[in-house]
C-alpha cells in the first residue's frame, strides 16, 4: 500500500513498459508460416526457377507485355470518358437523359466482362454487315463485321463500354462529394453550367475520384488477361503459346505473375503520386480553382467575359 500522506519522487520511479506477450507469439507463428511458404516457393524443384529466368525477357512475353499495357491504356481513357459522360447524363434533371445512363450502367456494369468480351467478338453471327445509308442515295459504306471486329477492335470495344460503367459510378460519386453551396454560389454569379463543372466542381471531386480510378486502372490492367480467350496476343497468350509446346507451364505463369506484379506495383507508385498532388492541392485551396478565387476575378472584372460567355 502507498501512503498518500509520504510525497513519492516522481524521478525515483521506475516506468516498465506495458507487454504484449500476444504480439510476440503471432509474430513468431507468422514467421514460421512466412518461412514454410517461402521454402516451398524457391527450393521446390517443379517451379523450374531457371527456366522461368530464362523466359523473363523473352521476346514473345516482352510483346505481349506491351499488348496488355496498349489495351490497359487505350481501354482506359475511353472508359473515363465515356463514364464521365454518363455520370453527367445520370446526374442531369432529366430523366429522358438519367434513366438511359442509369440502363447503360446497369447493363454493362452488372453482365460479366468475359461475357460481354465474347458477345463482341461473334458480332459477325448477329450483324454480318455494318453499313451506313442515307435515304435517295444509298449506302456509303459499308464493311464486313468480321473484317471490322477483329480480335484486338473487339477487345477494346468490350472493355470500353464494360469499364466506362464503373467509372461513370466513380465520377458521379465523386461529383456528388463536391459541396452543394459552391455550386449554388456559381449559379448566383451568372456562371454557366459547363463552366461550373470544368471550373469547381471537376477540380474539387478530383481527390475523390483518383484513389478508385487508381484502383479501377490496376484491375483493368489483370481484366485484360480475358483477352487471351478471343485470340488477342497479351501477356497471358503469349505465355500460352509458349507453354503448349514445351509443356512447361507452371515457370511460364512464374513469368506471367512477375510481370504483372511489376506492373502493377509501378501503377501504385504513381496512383500514390496523384493522390497525394491532388491531396496537397485541396489543402492549399481547397480541391483546385476555390469558388472565392473565382469571385475575385470577377469582381475585379478581369475574367467577367470568360466566366459568363
Amino acid at each position: 500500500m502507498i501512503d498518500k500522506s509520504t510525497p513519492i519522487d516522481i524521478e525515483e520511479l521506475k516506468v516498465v513498459p506495458l507487454r504484449h506477450p500476444g504480439r510476440w507469439i503471432a509474430t513468431a507463428v507468422l514467421v514460421v508460416i512466412l518461412t514454410y511458404i517461402f521454402k516451398a516457393f524457391i527450393f521446390n524443384p517443379a517451379f523450374q526457377w531457371p527456366v522461368a529466368g530464362k523466359y523473363l525477357f523473352h521476346s514473345s512475353i516482352i510483346n505481349g507485355l506491351k499488348t496488355t499495357m496498349l489495351l490497359t491504356v487505350i481501354i482506359m481513357i475511353l472508359a473515363v470518358i465515356l463514364g464521365t459522360v454518363m455520370a453527367i447524363l445520370i446526374l442531369s434533371p432529366s430523366r429522358l437523359l438519367s434513366w438511359p445512363a442509369r440502363a447503360y450502367v446497369w447493363f454493362f456494369r452488372g453482365s460479366p466482362a468475359l461475357i460481354q468480351l465474347i458477345i463482341w467478338f461473334n458480332l459477325a453471327l448477329v450483324f454480318r454487315e455494318l453499313s451506313i445509308s442515307i435515304p435517295f442515295v444509298g449506302t456509303i459504306f459499308s464493311v464486313k463485321t468480321n473484317d471490322f471486329f477483329t480480335p484486338f477492335f473487339s477487345a477494346v470495344i468490350a472493355l470500353s463500354l464494360h469499364e466506362a460503367g464503373y467509372m461513370a459510378e466513380i465520377v458521379r460519386g465523386g461529383i456528388s462529394a463536391v459541396n452543394k453551396g459552391q455550386v449554388e454560389a456559381a449559379n448566383s454569379l451568372g456562371m454557366n453550367n459547363g463552366v461550373i463543372l470544368s471550373r469547381i466542381v471537376i477540380p474539387q471531386a478530383m481527390r475523390f475520384i483518383i484513389p478508385p480510378t487508381g484502383n479501377e486502372t490496376i484491375n483493368l490492367l489483370k481484366t485484360t488477361s480475358l483477352v487471351s480467350v478471343i485470340a488477342v496476343s497479351d501477356l497471358l497468350n503469349s505465355a500460352q503459346s509458349i507453354y503448349t509446346r514445351t509443356f512447361e507451364t507452371i515457370p511460364l505463369l512464374m513469368v506471367v505473375t512477375f510481370w504483372y506484379l511489376f506492373v502493377v506495383s509501378a501503377m501504385s507508385v504513381g496512383q500514390s503520386y496523384l493522390e497525394r498532388y491532388y491531396g496537397k492541392s485541396d489543402a492549399q485551396d481547397g480541391g483546385g480553382r476555390s469558388v472565392l478565387k473565382i469571385i475575385k476575378d470577377i469582381l475585379s472584372f478581369r475574367n467577367v467575359r470568360r466566366y459568363s460567355s
